[in-house]
């Protein structure tokens, strides 16, 4: 038999191996720190055993030296604003051995370690929450055998079209639509709502919320990374990756500073006539809080825009997103809701709208599902007969009646009235041979869509064009009830993207919205696009920098205030950094205090830019 072998640190999950070398290091920390403790112990206990105390602090000050020397190493290979650091403090260490300073030697890579080791837990716990996100896609769940029988298996083995049950209490492993059953679901997890939200036959519900009500029947749409929610782990995954654009403009600088750092530590070194200054230079210029304020803040804003169901696909677009004042935004399916639905009339007699009811319920086109909302009560009518883009003619309490289109009701020999001024489609209504009455139809927008638009027009976006496929006289009846002053109708995709591009040769920076497959164009061309979700093309999600897994508009300026928020919390981190870099260099320079004290000052600036960017990851969208 083959002994199994023991996996070593890089075949470990990443933060697993994050955790393993963190660990180590802190080990390592710990014994140079206790070596260390006895070395001083010797030279008070046995002053006459100098050498054996001298030995010891070599052995703690190799321990945690060696792996400083090694991280230098990598980062003359590859120069950037972090490796900076494990120059600097080499530097010193190799001033310290130089003058014989063991004692500093170990005390500054030691302080240096622990300063990390706070640093890398902010990012380890970040790995956590994400691991404990992706969690909620997986676990055993009841599917429904065509026998109706329930068998548990695993979220993992089920596949799109699969049914299973949520029992009350039971938290959802995948995407669906509810097929049986309403209730209430929980869905702060994912979406940030405190409350409840309520949902029917035909609703679409998302991994991670918890059934709070009565037992559902859903059919899988999506499993495990294809979710919402295995979306948003994946993009958090790819954030914390990613270097913000200030990060990778300060790497560009990192050979400049380095050079500028070594010469003022050898002038200041050399006027002082201390070595001890030089060191306590070297350390407290490191650029370590400088280093983490841009990634943390970034990571912490896109993990928040994640719990607010806002897909981030990457800490740049945040920045772009900050710098947004121009919309240009899609109208079917993004401002309104992308069905028809039969507009409300107080002349339409109670029977009519049940009989239109009726005869809607016997069918599955657009006009026919809109008629049946006219009475949820009616029942289908009998005798049902549809002429496929024509009309519905069925039987109700024995009396005939035709839906259709005026032409189709015409040829049926009854006179049609002038049609009213409507700018949306109109069906007619006869009963027994005779006109009855015209049904309104339109697409509606959607609840939130004014309440968001006026929202973005107090962030600064007063530049709002509606940028639609639709007809003209459509589009305007929209735009006005929604306040949009610019309107661009009857646009094909590539019409779509030349309006984009004006908008950019004019100078602003324009946030695209959409959600079908007509709008990709223009979602890649904007300085920004947002897929609507719920309805969204994949080719829309896909050409998209956000998306809104519930396609609710008051997410919009919800994310331009996160994003500007990251902005000003970024700034604000960065010149936190370089003020107490200042304040620590100067206090080294001026031989207030020495290398180990300047490790020490340097990595509480540190904590504080990680304590700046923490108060974004509390922030609920």
């Amino acid at each position: 038999m083959t002994p199994t072998a023991c996996p070593l640190p890089h075949a470990l999950p990443e933060d697993v191996r994050a955790r393993w070398t963190l660990a180590g290091r802190l080990v390592l920390a710990l014994v140079a720190a206790g070596l260390l403790a006895l070395a001083g112990l010797l030279r008070w206990w046995r002053p006459e055993d100098g050498e054996l105390a001298r030995l010891v602090a070599t052995v703690a000050a190799l321990l945690v030296g060696i792996p400083v020397l090694a991280a230098a190493a990598r980062a003359l290979r590859s120069p950037n604003l972090d490796g900076t650091t494990d120059l600097l403090v080499a530097l010193a260490l190799i001033a310290a051995w130089v003058v014989g300073d063991l004692e500093t030697a170990a005390l500054v890579p030691l302080a240096m370690v622990i300063g990390h080791a706070i640093e890398e837990r902010s990012i380890i716990g970040s790995q956590a929450a994400l691991a404990a996100l992706g969690a909620l896609t997986r676990g055993r769940v009841g599917r429904l055998a065509p026998s109706g029988q329930v068998e548990e298996v695993e979220a993992e083995h089920l596949v799109a079209g699969d049914r299973i049950e949520v029992r009350p209490g039971a938290r959802l492993a995948v995407d669906g639509r509810v097929l049986v059953g309403s209730s209430c679901l929980d869905t702060a997890p994912i979406s940030g709502e405190s409350v409840p939200r309520e949902v029917g036959p035909g609703d679409e519900v998302h991994a991670g919320a918890i059934n709070a009500g009565g037992r559902l029947e859903v059919e899988v749409l999506r499993t495990g990374a294809a979710t919402a929610l295995g979306r948003v782990v994946a993009l958090m995954r790819d954030a914390e990756r990613a270097k913000p654009a200030i990060t990778r403009t300060l790497d560009r600088f990192s050979g400049a500073y380095l050079v500028l750092v070594v010469l003022a530590a050898a002038l200041l070194g050399f006027a002082s006539g201390s070595m001890a200054v030089l060191m306590a230079v070297l350390v407290a210029a490191c650029p370590c809080a400088l280093v983490v304020a841009a990634p943390a803040t970034a990571v912490a804003a896109v993990a928040a825009a994640g719990r607010g169901g806002i897909l981030i696909t990457g800490t740049a677009f945040l920045e772009r997103l900050a710098a947004c004042d121009t919309l240009v935004i899609d109208k079917t399916g993004t401002l309104t809701h992308g069905t028809l639905t039969a507009l409300p009339d107080a002349d339409l007699p109670a029977i009519a709208a049940r009989a239109a009811a009726a005869l809607g319920r016997g069918s599955d086109h657009p006009v026919s599902r809109a008629c049946a909302a006219l009475d949820p009560t009616a029942p289908v009518a009998e005798d049902l007969h549809e002429r496929p883009g024509q009309g519905v003619q069925g039987r109700i309490d024995g009396v005939t009646w035709c839906l259709g289109r005026p032409g189709w009701l015409a040829q049926t020999g009854i006179t049609v009235p002038p049609p009213p001024v409507h700018e949306g489609p109109l069906v007619g209504l006869v009963g027994e041979g005779a006109w009855v009455a015209w049904i309104r139809l339109a697409d509606t927008p959607r609840p939130e869509a004014a309440e968001a638009l006026a929202d973005l027009r107090s962030l600064g976006f007063d530049r709002q064009v509606l940028c639609t496929g639709d007809r003209a006289a459509v589009a305007q009846g929209i735009a006005a009830g929604l306040g949009i002053d610019a309107i661009d109708a009857e646009c094909l995709p590539e019409q779509k993207l030349i309006r984009v591009r004006q908008e950019l040769d004019q100078g602003r920076i324009p946030l695209v919205v959409g959600d079908g497959i007509n709008d990709s164009l223009a979602l890649k061309a904007g300085a920004v696009g947002v897929a609507v979700g719920g309805r969204a093309a994949g080719a829309a999600i896909a050409s998209a920098d956000l998306a809104l897994v519930d396609g609710d508009l008051r997410r919009l300026p919800t994310a331009v205030r996160l994003a500007r928020r990251c902005r000003s919390s970024i700034l604000l981190g960065i010149a936190l950094a370089v003020a107490w870099t200042l304040v620590v260099v100067a206090l080294a320079a001026a031989g207030l205090i020495g290398p180990f004290a300047a490790a020490l000052l340097h990595n509480l600036g540190t904590v504080l830019v990680i304590i700046n960017a923490g108060r974004l990851a509390a922030h609920q969208p």
